[in-house]
């Protein structure tokens, strides 16, 4: 890893941030974080100072808000001759809030780095990694059979693989998903849109706040049938 202007796609994110923050030199970073990774890290750390020229602000709430896009764009701004590096970190970022963020990562400011941490590269915006390399971190589970044949998608399977899915949690609905995400790109069946990618977004919004794992993959496989080429 390096500290220069990057998506990273980690299941590890508070490590990967604590490794980043290893790797400065004279830079200094300002991390904006979602509470529950701040958290982890904090626990991480068990105890230890914060390190020098590293400020940590957790967000409000678990996803980014406009009002944080905007205070990541007024952090970008404030004039500084040392190299600053801006990590922005949370499971998932609405397209609302990576458009919010395109202009600033597109045209950064002078001495600025951004660094986009998130679980999924299926919820980037192609936007942002038009202009952002993209890394995978090697923790990443591989791709398994998926059970379900996208490119036949039918009320009828729906149906069935939601039966099949009726104890399945929070946490792995989360894995299924992003492999229903990944295979439907795959198949070129569907119009993927930015309407798309914020169905996948919300998806994962939905289970954060606690809404029934078995009714998030219905609703999910229900708006993607419907935007199915014919």
């Amino acid at each position: 890893m390096r500290l220069v202007s990057q998506v990273i796609i980690t299941t590890q994110i508070d490590n990967t941030i604590l490794e980043l923050e290893k790797l400065r030199s004279d830079e200094s970073i300002i991390e904006i974080i979602s509470p529950s990774i701040a958290e982890k890290i904090a626990s991480g750390q068990e105890g230890e100072p914060i390190a020098y020229k590293v400020h940590r602000m957790p967000t409000e709430k678990e996803t980014f808000s406009v009002g944080d896009a905007k205070l990541v764009i007024e952090k970008a701004y404030m004039a500084s001759e040392e190299i600053t590096i801006i990590i922005l970190a949370a499971k998932t970022f609405s397209p609302l809030v990576q458009n919010k963020l395109l202009k600033v990562i597109e045209e950064p400011p002078k001495n600025k780095e951004f660094i986009l941490l998130t679980e999924s590269k299926s919820t980037v915006l192609d936007t942002i990694k038009s202009r952002l390399p993209i890394s995978i971190l090697s923790e990443v589970k591989e791709e398994k059979e998926l059970g379900l044949d996208l490119k036949y998608l039918s009320l009828e399977s729906v149906y069935k693989f939601t039966q099949t899915h009726k104890r399945t949690d929070a946490k792995a609905m989360k894995l299924l998903i992003e492999e229903i995400s990944k295979e439907a790109i795959r198949s070129e069946g569907y119009d993927l849109d930015e309407k798309t990618l914020t169905l996948f977004s919300n998806t994962f919004i939905a289970l954060d706040v606690g809404s029934p794992p078995q009714f998030v993959l219905n609703t999910l496989l229900l708006k993607l049938l419907a935007r199915k080429k014919r």
